[in-house]
């Protein structure tokens, strides 16, 4: 407990001092979304609520947290925050269907031990609870990728604002390649990262590569990240549609 503590006044400390009055936003957004995520675990344990609404309603909730709270109420954090519910709510009927033909809701063979001696008949849905995870866990860095696309676009239309929509479009996909390999690999090892006891008990148990690729925890967390990697792509040219759309006057257009 005082470690935490200790590394939690360290961060605010630091995002103090560096990031000034948005730093400390930033820090307090941190128990606000854990705050979100709490409250959307509670009521999914009731089985009259779907899942898949109070993933979207979190979602939301999250994207306003980072977007409005910590950047303040403009132009460049509505059209992020925008594209970024575009972008959840086209992922989460891709994962409906995704989850469910990929097989890879519920508990894998290696946590059944630990589970053994609990109930696995609660009446919910784990194939909209596996859609719901997949999304939750992505839905900062599509946050992220909005508000980097929306932001320098935001920048460019100020300084050149005889650009068409259609130039402007193209400045937000370029900037969108540029950090487009950066967020795809950051999210390849922070999952990996988190997971890599895992890898060392299956090297432990002699699994063979067949088995690994076939374990469904381990499917299920490639899944995962090949999903941010989609989100964090498909959110770059919404972002950069919408911001431009939004910024350039209709007779510019061309």
């Amino acid at each position: 407990m005082n470690t935490l503590v200790v590394l939690a006044a360290i961060l605010f400390i630091l995002m103090t001092l560096i990031g000034g009055k948005k730093g400390v936003r930033s820090f307090l957004a941190l128990f606000f979304n854990f705050g979100v995520l709490i409250v959307t675990i509670i009521f999914m344990n009731d089985p009259n609520l779907n899942p898949i609404y109070l993933t979207l309603l979190a979602c939301v909730a999250i994207s306003a947290i980072n977007l409005f709270y910590i950047n303040e109420l403009n132009s460049k954090t509505k059209t992020a925050f925008i594209s970024t519910i575009i972008t959840t709510v086209i992922l989460l009927v891709f994962m409906i269907v995704l989850t469910q033909k990929a097989m890879i809701q519920g508990f894998g063979e290696e946590e059944v031990e630990e589970l053994g001696m609990f109930s696995l008949y609660i009446g919910i849905d784990f194939v909209k609870i596996g859609a719901s995870v997949i999304i939750m866990s992505t839905i900062g860095a599509i946050t992220d990728a909005a508000i980097a696309i929306s932001s320098p676009m935001r920048e460019i239309h100020y300084h050149n604002p005889t650009l068409t929509r259609k130039e402007l479009f193209s400045s937000g996909l370029s900037i969108g390649r540029d950090i487009l390999g950066t967020s795809a690999n950051t999210l390849f090892f922070a999952f990996f990262g988190g997971y890599l006891a895992l890898f060392i008990w299956f090297k432990d148990l002699s699994y063979t590569m067949g088995g690994i690729v076939n374990s469904k925890i381990f499917s299920a967390e490639m899944i995962t990240i090949l999903i941010a990697g989609i989100s964090v792509t498909l959110v770059i040219p919404i972002t950069a549609w919408i911001t431009a759309y939004s910024f350039v006057k209709k007779g510019r257009s061309s």
